[in-house]
Formats: C-alpha cells, sequence, structure tokens
C-alpha cells in the first residue's frame, strides 16, 4: 500500500507547501526561551517571550519566507565580572514562528524583561467568481 503524504492529497490543491511548513514547525521545539502566545483579539495575536538580561540591541526580528525568527545574543561582559553563580541564562538563541498568509508584524516593544511582538491577521474579502462556461470551436 501506498502512503500518500499530507501536501498530496487530491483535495488540497496548491498546498504542497504545507507540509514543509508543518516539518518546519516541528523542528523548532527548544524549550529557550519560554514564550506565550495570546490572542489579543480575533485578528490580532501576540507572542511573549521571556529575555531577561537582554538589551534591545541585543535581539533580532526579521520575517524571512513567511517565518517569523527572533535571535537573541548577549554582548560578552562575562569577562570583566566575576560570578558566585550564574543561574541567569544568557546563551544565544533562536525562536522560529511560522506565519499564516495574512498575518504580519505590526511591531515590537520590551517591557520588565519581556519582549512582546504583536501580529495582525489581514482579513481578505470573499470574492465570487462566476467561470462562464465557453463551447470549443
Amino acid at each position: 500500500m501506498t502512503k500518500l503524504s499530507f501536501g498530496a492529497h487530491p483535495f488540497l490543491l496548491g498546498f504542497e507547501q504545507l507540509e514543509r511548513l508543518v516539518e518546519r514547525t516541528a523542528k523548532s521545539g527548544e524549550g529557550y526561551p519560554p514564550y506565550n502566545i495570546e490572542a489579543v483579539t480575533e485578528n490580532a495575536y501576540r507572542i511573549t517571550l521571556a529575555v531577561a538580561g537582554f538589551r534591545e540591541e541585543d535581539l533580532s526580528i526579521t520575517v524571512e519566507d513567511r517565518q517569523l525568527v527572533i535571535r537573541g545574543r548577549m554582548g560578552d561582559d562575562a569577562q570583566e565580572r566575576v560570578f558566585l553563580h550564574r543561574g541567569i541564562a544568557s546563551r544565544a538563541f533562536q525562536r522560529s514562528f511560522v506565519l499564516a498568509d495574512g498575518v504580519e508584524v505590526a511591531g515590537a516593544h520590551m517591557e520588565h524583561g519581556l519582549l512582546h511582538v504583536d501580529l495582525r491577521r489581514q482579513v481578505p474579502e470573499t470574492v465570487v467568481q462566476t467561470i462562464r462556461i465557453g463551447r470549443k470551436e
């Protein structure tokens, strides 16, 4: 028996890329830094990452091929300091989130060690198109 992949199902025309998106999303399972995703309104979302110790200039936010990528890399000021205990994580990180079509980044801001990334979904207008059936001559 041949296994039919999800993206190759005959009812999902034009969704071949969906399977790749699901696989890419499943690979981003690392637990650092912790984050929340909340629905602010019906068409607005917020991703909040706990980035204690990071400054705005230590963080970058990009959208690459419908994928929101948040990276953090702290400056190396530990050489001047002597830690007796170092329990606050300061390692570099990369967090990725796949965005659906129509979802765009509305903005980002830092507050009390939390990075908030606001997303907005543009609701497309419903378009009904009538296709005329012609005769082949």
